[in-house]
């Protein structure tokens, strides 16, 4: 479903601060495969995200997605088939306008109140009924007042309103309580059953890593040194992983934020 083949990217290349972000990565994502990836601060999780969204075009190799080649296609046409959510709550959405007006803006009426239908808010106050927050009473509410979970699980709404072929979560619970980020972990796992989504999840806590999805993988360097699933993942633990980055990467994790989670 999703093929990365040989990729690599290297920022500032030629300079004294050049730095290798992508070494000859290559995944294989299955339709409906729902994989955590983990790695310190620097591994590489998020550019490679960007790579697969066309944030960047990279040095080399071959990116494919439901068996189209879009190495080189722009990111707003990748965008039609991509959903992402990023860490910071305040992102993925227009604070200034009403949740109606993002909803809409989601939904590909470009946020005009003049395209909205009464089907439209029919459907929009349905499906946020399902996130259990009250937010279909408040439709006329400026998404700005909203908390970070609120806001958080609008944006995950916003992201599959039109099911995407991909979605990618850039630690989309990292900035939010623990009792919010079990909500939203638990909404984003009936929303990627639900909609049967292929999804990539960057988190840091590591017992979430094993618990969420089908898959678990880890990265070092700009390459995915472990890839974990099935009956091996079920009996793996928290310690176990880290057992295993020291296996593969020859050095102990020192990442405080994960290892503390």
């Amino acid at each position: 479903m999703l093929r990365l083949e040989h990729v690599s990217k290297t920022f500032n290349a030629g300079t004294e601060d050049a730095k290798r972000a992508l070494d000859d990565l290559s995944l294989h994502v299955q339709k409906g495969d729902f994989i955590s990836i983990i790695g310190a601060n620097g591994a590489g999780k998020s550019t490679l995200f960007n790579a697969i969204c066309g944030s960047f075009y990279t040095d080399s190799g071959t990116i494919l997605l439901d068996g189209q080649n879009i190495t080189m296609l722009p990111e707003y046409r990748r965008a039609r088939q991509i959903g992402r959510l990023f860490q910071d709550p305040m992102r993925g959405s227009a604070p200034g306008m009403t949740i109606e007006e993002n909803l809409a803006l989601a939904a590909g009426h470009g946020g005009w109140l003049s395209a909205i239908s009464r089907a439209d808010r029919d459907r929009f106050r349905e499906q946020l009924s399902l996130l259990g927050m009250g937010l279909e009473n408040r439709m006329k509410q400026p998404v700005g007042l909203l908390s970070g979970g609120q806001r958080q699980a609008l944006t995950l709404m916003m992201a599959t309103l039109d099911v995407p072929k991909l979605l990618l979560l850039d630690e989309h619970t990292a900035a939010l309580d623990p009792a919010t980020a079990e909500k939203v972990l638990e909404l984003t796992d009936r929303i990627v059953l639900e909609n049967h989504l292929t999804c990539l999840m960057i988190t840091h806590n590591m017992q979430s890593a094993l618990d969420q999805g089908n898959r678990t993988i880890m990265m070092d360097q700009g390459r995915i040194i472990y890839d974990v699933s099935g009956e091996a993942r079920d009996r793996l633990t928290v310690p176990d992983l880290l057992e295993r980055f020291h296996e593969a990467s020859g050095k102990a994790l020192d990442n405080d934020r994960m290892l503390l989670t």
